[in-house]
């Protein structure tokens, strides 16, 4: 069983959890020269987050440099041909479907069919406050969004969506996706998301479970797929540990995963032996020369023996 490989763009958030020193100093030219080493190495998508404030308690964990995920992407979608384009996650919740629709069938129509909607519930309280948005209900909230823009991103000029917070019918969008269906994945790893991600996506972006924990959690979901009665497949992800392929001559940190090409690939194929479709892998790196090395020597010498 093969399994595909993406990438969450460095720079475009920069969250102490996970950011490179480097990226402080780093800009779009670093952001377009990663996407383009992204297509070349066969990456299946580039991601990006999505947060529109982040409250003054929380900047000294998470940052304030966090990228608008539309238009990163479709400024990336211009300088590339191949891969595709993720928003992990877009926090749908806090604007209206139609907006959403709006912006993301936009991007899909430039790029040629290339988005997948990475969609989650949020979780920062004041955003949804100062956007009008209910933050305490956000899970019933996001159901429902899915369910609007299904509709919205559907081959329907005016679609048609009746529910209990969002309600239209007879406003025309257009461009229309150049996709017949918009992938949608759901992210988050709580009982609520899997459960949404079972339901109603047709992918799952869990939100970095440890290996052990990914066969009972992917058991569960399909589990309760089969249950609804629902067939269509459903693309299964898993954040890997951080990677550097090759002997690291500095310290990349004791959870990363190194050595020669052959030793990784055999780790790494540990994700699709328990059900795992596509891998989501980050490099530890010291600049953007030694990260598009790194994506480049794992797209030619990891990546066919996964």
């Amino acid at each position: 069983m093969s399994v595909a490989y993406g990438i969450q763009l460095p720079v475009q958030s920069q969250s102490t959890l996970y950011a490179e020193r480097w990226e402080a100093g780093a800009g779009p030219g670093d952001l377009v020269e990663t996407a383009r080493a992204a297509d070349r190495a066969g990456f299946a998508y580039i991601a990006c987050c999505d947060h529109v404030a982040v409250p003054r308690r929380l900047a000294p964990a998470m940052g304030t440099v966090w990228y608008d995920p539309v238009a990163t992407l479709a400024h990336l979608a211009a300088v590339t041909t191949r891969t595709r384009l993720l928003s992990h996650v877009a926090i749908v919740g806090l604007r209206h479907p139609l907006l959403t629709a709006k912006q993301y069938a936009t991007l899909d129509h430039l790029s040629g069919g290339r988005l997948i909607l990475g969609v989650g519930a949020g979780h920062v309280a004041e955003e949804f406050v100062v956007l009008g948005a209910d933050f305490r209900r956000r899970g019933a909230v996001l159901d429902e969004c899915v369910d609007a823009l299904r509709a919205a991103l559907g081959p329907q000029e005016f679609p048609v969506h009746h529910g209990e917070v969002y309600d239209f019918e007879g406003l025309g969008q257009r461009p229309r996706p150049a996709q017949e269906r918009v992938p949608v994945w759901i992210g988050g790893s709580s009982p609520a998301a899997l459960r949404r991600a079972a339901l109603k996506g047709d992918g799952w972006l869990p939100q970095g479970d440890p290996r052990d924990r990914l066969p009972g959690l992917i058991a569960g979901l399909r589990r309760t797929r089969a249950e609804a009665g629902i067939a269509a497949p459903l693309t299964v992800g898993a954040l890997t540990e951080p990677l550097y392929v090759g002997r690291p001559a500095w310290d990349v940190g004791r959870r990363t995963l190194s050595g020669p090409p052959d030793a990784l690939a055999e780790s790494l194929r540990a994700y699709p032996a328990m059900g795992v479709d596509q891998i989501q892998v980050r490099f530890r790196c010291r600049s953007r020369t030694e990260l598009t090395d790194q994506m480049a020597a794992f797209g030619a010498d990891v990546a066919p023996d996964l």
